[in-house]
């Protein structure tokens, strides 16, 4: 690769961090593309040259966080790990990313809603739910957790991790709640989850 290339790579890379940050970690979900190419320190034609419009780029940026929420989402769910572990490192990797980009799950969740939420639902999500629900039945058998659906006990851990993450900024004012203080109850919650849903 040549120097020129190089640079391309970079600067292409450097946008796409910075239209990142802005929508996840800030909450500019509107930034528009000279408020973008101002935070990269580029040219706003450049936006144009590598991702050919805004919405372009908006949907690379959206489409890149789903893939790496998936990869992590497959690694966990097939390690050999035992259930309550694999929850264990699904909540840590939500609650620290939510502690970098604390705007992310609104962003994907405003996203979904505008578009098509069917080409969001991947094969591999699909076919990672019989192996989930596996576990959790064996965990039942096991009489480690309450006997009900899987797919309830499922619901119960999605809302319990998300619904504090999606709801921060209400929560935080509804409840006068500081950045520092809601970052302790984060830290916090994990064993609070874990003691919800397992028996021991």
């Amino acid at each position: 690769m040549s120097k020129e290339d190089v640079k391309k790579d970079d600067t292409y890379k450097l946008i796409l961090e910075t239209a990142k940050s802005l929508f996840f970690a800030e909450g500019k979900f509107n930034a528009t593309t000279q408020e973008i190419a101002d935070a990269a320190g580029v040219n706003r034609t450049l936006i144009n040259y590598y991702f050919r419009s805004r919405n372009a780029l908006i949907d690379l940026v959206f489409k890149e966080a789903m893939a790496e929420e998936e990869k992590q989402q497959k690694i966990i769910v097939m390690s050999s790990l035992p259930l309550r572990e694999k929850l264990e490192k699904f909540i840590d990797f939500s609650f620290q990313t939510a502690k970098e980009y604390p705007y992310m799950e609104m962003y994907m969740v405003t996203h979904m809603n505008q578009q098509n939420i069917h080409e969001f639902k991947t094969r591999e999500q699909v076919e990672l739910l019989p192996f989930v629900f596996e576990n959790i039945q064996a965990e039942m058998d096991k009489g480690n957790i309450e006997p009900m659906e899987p797919i309830q006990f499922l619901l119960n851990f999605i809302s319990l991790v998300s619904f504090p993450i999606s709801m921060r900024l209400l929560l935080q004012k509804g409840l006068n709640i500081s950045d520092a203080e809601f970052e302790r109850i984060l830290d916090d919650r994990k064993n609070v989850i874990l003691k919800t849903l397992f028996k021991n």
